[in-house]
């Protein structure tokens, strides 16, 4: 069985997270070898087409292929990853019959070595303390893996959307004595919500100014989360 890759991400107005989306993609075929296993990428919204239609056009364009891998680049488990991209590819599959088997691989933050590469990521930037960013949601038990990714790297959390926010930990931590804090962005790219974060940042410099404030990039496309990807899928 000859098998071809399709890596789906969210989507985003911004275009930089597409342009991330395909080093990333390039970096899984090089991982994988890239003309023996096509590697494509897909966004769940903000696209011309529904996914079904994209992961159908894809398919067209590969030659003597008959398994297609949809890897969904999501962090969390939510209702994207448990029932949207589901219900996508049962459509893609009603479309393109019983010659092409679709199988839907593990989301991306399910894999433990995630919390790795965060790790590295904490050891170039000392500080007393690491807050680990999320978006964050208010579907019950959603911030659980958040919580438990950031006791494994000694870190507090806040969240973009919910509380605590950022900027009501940073106060309790500056309250507590702390004066060296690292900003670590639980995203995948850069993108709209990481700039906003760079700006809350820099507002906080100011009503702060006794304290050193580092901020991380996001994930990003690397080598290292190229690996990772090709852990999760089946070759």
């Amino acid at each position: 069985m000859t098998s071809a890759y399709l890596l789906v991400s969210h989507g985003s107005r911004d275009p930089r997270p597409e342009v991330a989306m395909q080093q990333l993609a390039g970096l899984v075929s090089d991982q994988l070898g890239n003309i023996k296993y096509p590697v494509g990428i897909a966004a769940l919204e903000l696209q011309p087409q529904p996914l079904h239609q994209q992961i159908q056009q894809f398919v067209t364009l590969l030659d003597g292929v008959n398994c297609l891998q949809v890897v969904p680049l999501f962090l969390l488990l939510g209702n994207h990853v448990m029932t949207d991209i589901p219900d996508e590819i049962a459509l893609a599959k009603q479309a393109l019959g019983e010659d092409m088997i679709i199988h839907l691989q593990p989301h991306l933050g399910s894999h433990p070595d995630l919390v790795k590469l965060l790790s590295q990521e904490m050891a170039t930037m000392k500080a007393e303390t690491t807050i680990l960013l999320a978006h964050g949601s208010r579907r019950p038990g959603s911030l659980e893996p958040i919580e438990t990714i950031a006791a494994k790297l000694g870190a507090v959390t806040a969240y973009w959307a919910v509380a605590p926010s950022l900027e009501s930990r940073i106060q309790d931590l500056v309250a507590a004595g702390k004066r060296e804090i690292t900003i670590l962005p639980y995203f995948l790219f850069t993108g709209g919500i990481t700039d906003a974060i760079a700006q809350s940042i820099e507002k906080l410099k100011l009503q702060f100014p006794a304290v050193t404030f580092q901020l991380a990039a996001p994930l990003g496309a690397s080598a290292e989360l190229a690996e990772i990807i090709g852990d999760l899928i089946d070759t």
